[in-house]
């Protein structure tokens, strides 16, 4: 038997979702989860934890680019990309994630967000932006376009083209499991039994076959 859901169930109208959907947690759907970084106006690093991404190629196969696509407008990242054209997009590992997330609590205009959390920032190699050394896997990007998902909306969907790729040589092997990339699963909830809170885990990927080789 499948349940069908298409309006908000009695139980989970008063629903604690942070801003989020509430079908978010009824699919649960796990999304990759990093930090985007770039340069304020005053030249201090922005550094914002971000997920609700996919990465996809284009042009043929020949160019390849990420969408972020909640991206706030009335942020410091929105304003940030839209003044440089440019961010990169850092991956941690999971023993990173606390850490990683001091830059939310130091989300302030005057500070340098990197090194508040107790990162290393360096430039970047082709974009004007800085980038987290502790992070394993880095990709510059250069801003392509924003849209807005409906119209008015406070959040952007961005394009950004990947134009340079960073790999820690102890990662060139192996990006998933435990050392790898992390992803924002929203807490499956039940519906039908619904009584609470809604929370996130974290979550990493681990391979259970072996699909064949290209």
């Amino acid at each position: 038997m499948k349940y069908n859901y298409y309006a908000t169930p009695e139980n989970m109208k008063h629903l604690e979702a942070w801003g989020f959907n509430w079908l978010e947690f009824v699919t649960s759907i796990p999304v990759p989860m990093f930090l985007v970084t770039s340069y304020k106006s005053n030249g201090k690093a922005n550094a914002c934890m971000q997920s609700w991404a996919s990465f996809t190629t284009g042009d043929k196969g020949t160019r390849f680019f990420a969408i972020l696509s909640s991206v706030n407008k009335n942020g410091h990242l929105y304003k940030t990309i839209m003044e440089e054209k440019c961010a990169v997009i850092n991956f941690m590992s999971a023993d990173l994630y606390d850490t990683s997330m001091k830059t939310i609590k130091n989300n302030q205009f005057e500070v340098d967000e990197i090194v508040e959390a107790g990162l290393t920032s360096v430039p970047a190699d082709k974009v004007n932006a800085p980038m987290i050394e502790e992070c394993f896997l880095n990709l510059e990007c250069e801003f392509l376009w924003e849209k807005e998902i409906v119209p008015n909306d406070d959040h952007a969907m961005i394009c950004l083209e990947i134009v340079n790729v960073h790999i820690d040589e102890q990662h060139l092997d192996n990006r998933i499991e435990e050392k790898g990339i992390i992803y924002n699963i929203h807490h499956p909830i039940n519906p039908e039994k619904y009584n609470g809170k809604a929370h996130d885990y974290v979550g990493i990927v681990k391979p259970i076959m072996d699909v064949g080789e290209y």
